[in-house]
Parts: C-alpha cells; structure tokens; sequence
C-alpha cells in the first residue's frame, strides 16, 4: 500500500499529462499528492518528513507552474527535491556528524559497519547530485515529451537501480533479528 501512496501521483500525473497537458496534468499530480497524505494520516497517523517535503516541492512549483502558465516549474520540480534531499544528507553528513542513510536502514535490520555507512551515505549525495544535474539538463534541452518521460520512466528505473545496487551490497549485513522500533544513539551510525 506505500508504494501505491509514493507513486500515485506520478503515475496519474504521466496518465493526465497523456490525457490533456502538462497543466492538468500538474494540477493532478498536486490534488493526488495531497490526497496521498490525507489517506495515509487518517490510515497509519502517520506522514514522513519526505511525504510532507514532496508535498511542499510539488504544490509550490506546480502552485508556480499554474498560477503563472510556465511548465519551466513543474520540470525543475525533480531537481529541487532531489536538491533538497541530497543537501539535508549532506547536512546530516557534515554538520550533525550522522549517516541518515545508515540509521534509515537500521530500521530494516541492516547492522554495517559504520565505513559502509559513510560510503553509502556520500555515493547518495552524489547520486542526488547527478539527478538533480541530470533532470535540469533535460528539462533545459530537452522537448516536454521527453522531459515527462525521462521523470516517469527512466529517473524511476535510475533510482530503482540505484536502491537496488544498495541493497545487494548491504545484503551480507541484513540481520535475522526483529528491527528496533527506533534506532538507539548507541546503534546510529557516526563517523
């Protein structure tokens, strides 16, 4: 059921966009992002800091892209979060001295050690690094056809590649124990 509350909206988003324009099509990706969250409060109590930080990105450059007719907001839109997650890992990283990524995946059992940790958590800058370099470049030079493609289509299988590569790496150090419900500062990983 999260995976159909994560890709709802991009996937009525790229049906709306083949139905009409990019403009519905924004507007449907705004009304369903809301509703993913709505759904979710009222099933679980319970909405993630990145649902509530798509929902800003998307109703403010989708906001943007249908109060002012620009699709120029609604295709940088994948760049600014992208942007925004790979800063706050890089925050994380440098500021706060913690691999987020390492206590995300603590919460499903995965014990390495924290040099894997610090690796993973700077090949996921860099990775949302890329994206972000990525999708501004097709957005810029690119035709809006192959701008809703390349978001629907090959940024999805790009970033199922990229979790999937992480996984198998990480796969020798999934544990067979019942994960912690939150993860102690003992146990999160530092470098």
């Amino acid at each position: 059921m999260q995976f159909i509350l994560e890709y709802a909206p991009i996937i009525l988003f790229f049906a709306a966009y083949k139905l009409k324009d990019i403009y519905f099509a924004t507007g449907v990706a705004i009304v369903a992002s809301i509703l993913a969250i709505a759904y979710a409060w009222f099933v679980t109590k319970k909405v993630t800091s990145m649902q509530w930080l798509s929902l800003g990105i998307i109703v403010v450059f989708g906001g943007a892209t249908l109060l002012l007719h620009d699709e120029t907001f609604i295709k940088w839109k994948p760049s600014a979060l992208y942007g925004a997650l790979g800063l706050t890992l890089l925050f994380g990283k440098l500021v706060m001295k913690r691999d987020w990524v390492g206590i995300l995946f603590k919460q499903a059992n995965i014990q390495a050690p924290a040099a894997v940790w610090t690796r993973i958590t700077w090949a996921w800058i860099v990775f949302f690094a890329f994206m972000a370099a990525l999708n501004g470049y097709i957005a810029t030079y690119f035709s809006l056809d192959a701008w809703v493609n390349f978001k629907v289509w090959w940024a999805m299988g790009i970033f199922f590649a990229f979790t999937i590569g992480n996984v198998l790496l990480l796969a020798r150090y999934i544990s067979d124990a019942p994960a912690a419900s939150e993860p102690s500062a003992n146990s999160e990983p530092r470098t």
